[in-house]
């Protein structure tokens, strides 16, 4: 049965210069036989050696394969760094035990920007997601437009694990800073008499202060034009 480390593999293969291949190989062996949590942050962090944060520019049949192998999951604004880096969490043995949560964690807490956009966007690919859902609930919060994209965007995480208060909060910060609703995924399955009354009370704040209201709100109710949270025109 394909897997989503199969299909990372063959992107990073015709990508990943001949030294990144040949070091993303070396690291995958050594990953599935076991490292410290230390090592194991220290892998992430050195696959910035092989790899530059340029777009992966996925194919269509790449991100259409990305989307069989795990519905919801658009690969579309991966870069190749956050690729290789998905791919060294997936190349661990461990990963239903409670050990590589532990490891998570801990390369969660020393992670720089861009590695935590790379585990931010491994969570819904682990075993037992649910697990990390504390931790996805911190990326949504994050006051990093990168973080919380790769937190909340182009992933089934929040409406698949996120409880209904951790997904309302999840949509109206996308709507604050300016995200796409059509980026999270799911949202019309999980839409709620909660977020619709959330989205009207933060639609009256917005013209009460004499700023547009977003049009993107409207879909969080069903509004049609003219209605009470239909975007200022």
């Amino acid at each position: 049965m394909a897997k989503i480390e199969d299909l990372l593999d063959a992107a990073l293969s015709s990508r990943l210069a001949p030294p990144g291949r040949e070091w993303l190989a070396r690291a995958r062996d050594e990953l599935a036989r076991g490292v410290a949590d230390e090592r194991f942050g220290a892998l992430i962090s050195a696959a910035s050696r092989c790899a530059r944060r340029e777009e992966l520019a996925p194919t269509d049949v790449e991100r259409r394969r990305a989307a069989d192998l795990c519905e919801g999951l658009e690969i579309e604004r991966w870069n190749l760094l956050e690729t290789l880096r998905v791919r060294l969490v997936l190349a661990r043995s461990d990963l239903a035990q409670p050990s590589t949560v532990r490891a998570l964690e801990s390369a969660f807490q020393f992670a720089d920007e861009g590695e935590l956009c790379a585990l931010y966007r491994s969570l819904a690919l682990l075993p037992e997601p649910a697990r990390f859902r504390w931790r996805a609930g911190e990326g949504c919060r994050s006051n990093m437009r990168s973080v919380f994209d790769a937190a909340a965007c182009d992933t089934p995480y929040p409406t698949r694990w996120f409880d209904e208060l951790a997904f309302n909060q999840c949509v109206l910060k996308a709507v604050f800073i300016g995200v796409p609703l059509d980026r999270i995924w799911g949202l019309e399955r999980r839409r709620n008499p909660e977020l619709e009354r959330m989205a009207q009370d933060f639609a009256d704040e917005r013209r009460s202060a004499g700023r547009p209201v977003p049009a993107d709100l409207a879909r969080l109710t069903g509004a049609r034009d003219g209605s009470r949270v239909a975007g200022d025109r």
